[in-house]
């Protein structure tokens, strides 16, 4: 491609409203730009990168077997409520009424549709195994879009769903998929980590695994080991139990007056107290239910957890009025000992010598026992790690990293099937529910966290295999016949021996094209300048920064070399 005929155009200015470095050197470089809050257009280059992506991804899921499709993204309402989706999403979904006034949806995913498709094909053992995958526009109203592509309303996905005779057949299909997951994100060239998840709103059971680029826009914590490769995100990642450093306090519990000391900081400060040794009580709703959860002062409840632990869909922490219906206290003096269900946290157990709130306001007792002073009848893991906790595993300490969730791999069991009864029959001809898995991928999510993981000062600093171009030609001064000639000569070369290259013919300065080519960022750049009259031209690797000078046929073999 001839850079004079490209539909492109940079900028030098960081964008105001980009608040990520991937939405500023995207918009910086012409990749995309902006339609509407959430809705981006792409523009060559961007969609050349995209098309890198997705063309990877297919290669991948069609290695593992998995056969491509296209399903409707217009999807009537009424299957989402079946499964009861509908509500779960809530306003995240786009609604949407035809002209015969029929409830629609622009499907946020498609499992409820391809359950559907396999219960009208599939009849017999002998269609199963069979994995289909699609690539296709996604669409969820969220709230605050933010983060250019990371978070949009309208974006790629690759949704891949499995189904299965029975479990075994499931997790062959489940590591088929989260294998192929590996290679593409190798194939690209990025740090990635596949971590431990909970399901959320797809649902179903056993293992699940999301799939993180590494890097600080990202808006989960990725917990992993610093020895093994236990990993996982901060919603499931758990620790070892903690163990007591001292032995149970002998004394009798002491009320003493605390006035308007509430929080745990005012408390520790007041009592003198490390906050480890304060029991802190948090009512929560699940389901309608009021309920407490102790947790260690220097702890955070995980809702996800107490949400699994409960059996229930949704938990949520009570507002100051609700606690005050429900236990006749303000926030900050609920105790233990209440008349409800109470859930203590197990790290609770290393309190020796604690502090807790006695269901008096303006008052807490102090030399607290937990199983002396206060039941401990119901003991679960329902607190978030914190770094330096000890692996489950092997027990060397968990560090943590921001990521970028790109993909999501789910068993779903029979989630689907069982709504749907999507059935099959067995070689006994026995009616049998079908077992489902689900892959995602955000393909336009991943183009950004490339971006986000692969930049300098300068600019985008491209893998070669998703790369726009994967050489830039730059002649220092096109109006130079023999840089010129040169310049042309090489790129027609390149071209015809299958290379991605872009020829910077623009009737621009030197320091102009050096900046462009920095900022959009190809893996190689060959300038053609003065030394070509003694038959040299420089070579340059975006993401070292190295140049080397280089005869041209040396240069020619050097970039084949990298390239293929």
């Amino acid at each position: 491609m001839r850079q004079s005929q490209l539909f492109l155009a940079t900028a030098r200015e960081t964008p105001s409203e980009a608040d990520v470095v991937s939405h500023q050197l995207m918009l910086r470089a012409g990749l995309v730009r902006q339609f509407t809050s959430g809705v981006y257009s792409f523009l060559p280059l961007g969609w050349r990168v995209l098309q890198k992506v997705e063309n990877i991804v297919r290669q991948e899921m069609d290695a593992a077997g998995a056969q491509e499709v296209l399903l409707p993204i217009v999807q009537t309402e009424d299957i989402w409520e079946r499964s009861g989706r509908s509500e779960v999403y809530g306003e995240d979904m786009f609604r949407l009424q035809d002209r015969h006034k029929r409830n629609m949806v622009l499907g946020p995913t498609h499992e409820e549709v391809i359950t559907l498709l396999v219960r009208q094909e599939v009849r017999s053992y002998r269609q199963l195994p069979v994995t289909l995958y699609q690539i296709q526009t996604k669409f969820r109203d969220e709230a605050r879009p933010r983060a250019g592509l990371l978070r949009g309303r309208e974006f790629r996905m690759k949704d891949a769903y499995s189904f299965d005779a029975d479990a075994l057949g499931l997790d062959s299909s489940y590591q088929a998929m989260y294998a192929a997951y590996c290679r593409i994100f190798e194939r690209i060239g990025i740090e990635y980590r596949a971590v431990e998840a909970d399901p959320g709103a797809i649902g179903g059971e056993g293992g699940t695994h999301e799939f993180m680029v590494l890097s600080e826009a990202g808006e989960d914590n990725v917990v992993s080991c610093s020895r093994c490769s236990y990993s996982a995100n901060v919603e499931k990642a758990s620790g070892q139990a903690l163990t007591a450093d001292r032995e149970p306090t002998a004394l009798d519990k002491v009320r003493i007056e605390t006035g308007s000391a509430t929080t745990i900081d005012q408390l520790s400060k007041f009592l003198q107290v490390d906050p480890s040794q304060i029991v802190k009580v948090l009512v929560y709703i699940a389901d309608g239910v009021p309920l407490a959860v102790c947790v260690r002062g220097d702890h955070e409840v995980n809702e996800v957890k107490l949400k699994n632990v409960l059996g229930v869909s949704a938990v949520e922490l009570a507002s100051a009025e609700e606690v005050k219906e429900h236990v006749g206290l303000p926030i900050g003096f609920v105790g233990p000992i209440v008349s409800m269900r109470t859930i203590v946290d197990r790290d609770v157990l290393t309190v020796t010598d604690g502090v807790a709130a006695c269901e008096s306001e303006g008052y807490h007792e102090v030399h607290v026992l937990p199983g002396r002073d206060f039941p401990t009848d119901e003991i679960f893991d329902v607190r978030n790690v914190t770094e330096g906790d000890l692996c489950p595993k092997c027990g060397a300490p968990l560090l943590f990293q921001r990521g970028i969730e790109v993909g999501h791999v789910f068993k779903l069991g029979t989630r689907y099937s069982d709504v749907f009864e999507t059935l099959y029959k067995d070689a006994d001809g026995v009616d049998r529910t079908i077992l489902m898995g689900c892959y995602g991928l955000g393909t336009s999510r991943i183009v950004a966290a490339i971006v986000e993981q692969c930049h300098d000062e300068d600019g985008i600093v491209w893998p070669m295999t998703v790369a726009p171009f994967q050489v830039h030609v730059v002649p220092v001064n096109i109006k130079d016949e023999e840089q010129s000639r040169a310049a042309v000569e090489f790129y027609t070369r390149l071209r015809a021996a299958g290379v991605d290259a872009l020829l910077d013919d623009r009737e621009e300065r030197p320091g102009v094209k050096f900046k462009d080519a920095d900022l959009l960022g190809m893996p190689l750049r060959i300038t053609v300048g003065n030394k070509i009259r003694d038959g040299l031209v420089e070579l340059k690797y975006r993401r070292s920064g190295h140049v080397d000078t280089l005869a041209v046929q040396q240069a020619f073999d050097a970039v084949l070399a990298m390239v293929k």
